[in-house]
C-alpha cells in the first residue's frame, strides 16, 4: 500500500519531502529562492511574471505548512531533536570517511538539505510506523 506504513509509503513521503526542500532551495541555482527571492534582494536578475512567482511561493508555503505541522504533531520537538542528532552523526561519519569534504559548501548544502528532507519524511511517516509497531493510533484531541 503506497500510503500506508510500508516502504512504499515512506519512500513516497521522502520523495515528496525531497521535492519540497530542493524546489525551495538547492545549491545548483534552480530553485524558488534563486528564481523569486534572490532578485528581490539584488543578488541576481530574474525574469518571469510576479503573479506566477507568487502562486509558486504560496504552493511551497502550503507544502511546508503541511510537512512541518505533521512533523510537529507526530514526533514533536524531542523527536525532531533526535532525528537531527542522528542526521548530525551521519554527517560526521561522512566527513570522517572523506565522502563529503568539510570545505565543500555545495557538498555540505546537499547533505543538510537531504537531512532536512529525512526529518520531514520521518515526521510525515511516524504515526503510520508507530501504529504498525505498537497497534496504537495517534490522534489529536481537541476539547
Amino acid at each position: 500500500m503506497a500510503n500506508g506504513p510500508g516502504p512504499g509509503g515512506i519512500a513516497t513521503r521522502l520523495f515528496a519531502a525531497l521535492i519540497l526542500v530542493f524546489a525551495t532551495y538547492n545549491p545548483e541555482g534552480y530553485s524558488f529562492y534563486h528564481w523569486a527571492i534572490a532578485p528581490l534582494l539584488g543578488h541576481t536578475t530574474s525574469t518571469g511574471p510576479a503573479s506566477v512567482k507568487f502562486l509558486v511561493g504560496i504552493l511551497l508555503l502550503g507544502g511546508w505548512g503541511v510537512f512541518l505541522n505533521a512533523t510537529r504533531r507526530s514526533i514533536g520537538m524531542g523527536g525532531a531533536a533526535l532525528v537531527i542528532a542522528i542526521s548530525g552523526a551521519l554527517v560526521w561519519i561522512l566527513l570522517d570517511f572523506g565522502i563529503v569534504s568539510a570545505g565543500s559548501a555545495r557538498g555540505i548544502s546537499y547533505v543538510v538539505l537531504l537531512c532536512l528532507s529525512v526529518l520531514l519524511a520521518v515526521g510525515m511517516s511516524w504515526s503510520h510506523v508507530s501504529k504498525a509497531m505498537s497497534g496504537q493510533v495517534d490522534m489529536d484531541q481537541t476539547d
